[in-house]
């Protein structure tokens, strides 16, 4: 069996393990850089790891280790929230994202929390195997408190790859006004473009057509309004832009993999299972 040291001092070329995919590193306990973050051999470690294209992702403190290894200069990037002061001071170049649970730079990942940590797997699963694959894992833990991806991630290099100003501003339109009636050409129009140029910018720029990208908006309000929220099920639909609830009872199940009522009747039960849970501790 490899010793630590042999697995690090391994270049990735020659050495008897495959250079993955993925890596995770996990947050520690007390302050991160007490262990191995500023081991040279760790630093050039992770390094190679990112010349040869793997996704880095660093959950919580453990974004003190790409940070040792000179990974996030000038890119953007999160950790737990009590090291905020700390890790500014000593990382004066990163671009710290105070506001933000998750940042992507490039195939560079952090997360400020274990719970965005999940998230943040959903959307790599959902990225690399399949929104059905994704659906399926989510099923197994806790689907109604997962926060989509897109809601939380500060996308620093995908916002400068985006660089439509044109497309920027519709998106910012379409956010605002996600519970109105809203048509595609009218926004085409608004934009002072053909729909046929708008519908092909909008796709070159965010990798998903007008009409997806305003049902994905829909969506997600929706899973808050009936997670935080009494309102009724047809209620809910038409404030997220759906006159016809049947009809977005069934994208939501096309999207969620479960029907808006029985998503409610889940969250409800494990809060009231968690409520339980802690008044029978204080006996």
């Amino acid at each position: 069996m490899l010793q630590a040291d042999q697995w690090l001092d391994a270049e990735p070329e020659s050495a008897p393990w495959p250079v993955p995919d993925i890596l995770i590193i996990a947050s520690r306990w007390r302050h991160p850089l007490r262990g191995g973050a500023q081991r040279p051999e760790v630093k050039q470690w992770l390094q190679q790891l990112a010349s040869h294209g793997c996704e880095l992702c660093a959950v919580g403190t453990g974004s003190y280790f790409l940070a040792e290894a000179g990974l996030l200069d000038g890119r953007a990037a999160t950790t737990h929230w009590h090291y905020f002061d700390d890790f500014e001071n000593r990382y004066p170049r990163i671009k710290l994202q105070r506001d933000h649970l998750i940042t992507e730079a490039g195939k560079l990942y952090c997360t400020g929390s274990v719970n965005s940590a999940a998230d943040l797997v959903i959307h790599l699963i959902d990225r690399h195997w399949g929104a059905d694959i994704a659906h399926q894992v989510t099923q197994q833990f806790s689907p109604e408190s997962r926060r989509p991806f897109a809601n939380q991630a500060y996308r620093s290099e995908h916002n400068l790859r985006h660089g439509d100003e044109v497309i920027a501003l519709a998106q910012s339109w379409m956010h605002r006004h996600f519970g109105d009636p809203i048509r595609i050409d009218d926004l085409a129009q608004r934009s002072g473009l053909s729909q046929r140029s708008f519908q092909r910018r909008f796709q070159r720029a965010c990798g998903q057509s007008p009409l997806q990208y305003l049902q994905q908006i829909r969506l997600d309000s929706a899973r808050e309004l009936l997670q935080n929220s009494n309102l009724p099920v047809e209620e809910i639909s038409a404030l997220c832009g759906y006159n016809d609830a049947s009809y977005f009872s069934k994208l939501f199940k096309q999207m969620n993999a479960i029907a808006p009522g029985q998503f409610r009747q889940n969250v409800r039960r494990k809060l009231f299972s968690a409520d339980d849970r802690f008044y029978e501790g204080q006996d």
